[in-house]
Parts: C-alpha cells; structure tokens; sequence
C-alpha cells in the first residue's frame, strides 16, 4: 500500500461526504451533482475528489433546493439520519430563504392547475389555430 493513499482522518471527499450526509441517495448522484457545477465548496465549483474539513462552507443546489452548510464533522460510511444531521449546520440565511421559498410554492398556484382533463374539440380546434398544426 502507498503510504501516500492512506486515509487522512481528518478530510473526506467531497462527493463521499455529500453521500454520507444524506444530500444525495447515491454517491455516483453526488459525483454527477459535484461535476456539474451543483455543489460549490467556500464559493469555487470543484471536483468530487477534492477534500472536505470541518469549516468548510459548502452551497449545494438540489432542484429549486439551494442550501448553504458548513461543514461540523466528518464520515466516509453513510449512517443513520440522526448521525447525518450532525455531520453539518445550515447557516440562518440558507433556512430563511428556505422557508420563503415553501410559503411561495404553498402559495402559488401550481402550473395547469386550471385545467381539467382532455381538451375539448373546441380546445384542440383553438389550439391548431394557434400553432398552425
């Protein structure tokens, strides 16, 4: 064994990290989240093999989900939920914006919600009219 590639216990890769901490379901969703540009580490886009340490900040986009975390521990085996909520703190202003985004989305009407079923004749003569179909 090369005594370079022995494990320093106190950093992780990123991408092992975000798995272990339940972010993602998968660590190869995590190289992929990591590869494109979905996790940001003290503001830089890296790659999923750099190094994670405690006070690491870490901006993490999941869908319309964006969170900022810092980093409080480390771990290189997925663990219990309980466990995986101590490995990182969200900051104030992550959980703010958070709780602004669900109370617009509780708010908001979703998207077609006015429509019912299959277009009617009358709705499928519009919409040829409309698209030149």
């Amino acid at each position: 064994m090369n005594p370079q590639a022995s494990t320093d216990p106190a950093r992780t890769r990123l991408d092992k990290w975000l798995w272990a901490a339940r972010f993602f379901k998968h660590r190869s969703a995590a190289t992929e989240a990591v590869e494109g540009g979905k996790v940001k580490l003290n503001g830089a886009a890296v790659k999923p093999a750099r190094d994670v340490k405690p006070g690491d900040r870490l901006e993490i986009t999941i869908g319309a989900d964006c969170r900022s975390v810092i980093v409080r521990a480390l771990a290189d085996k997925r663990g219990p939920a309980s466990v995986a909520q101590t490995l990182y703190e969200e900051t104030a202003d992550s959980l703010a914006r958070r709780a602004a985004a669900s109370e617009l989305r509780r708010l908001a009407a979703a998207p077609g919600a006015d429509l019912h079923g299959r277009p009617t004749k009358r709705d499928r003569r519009r919409i040829q009219r409309f698209g030149g179909f």
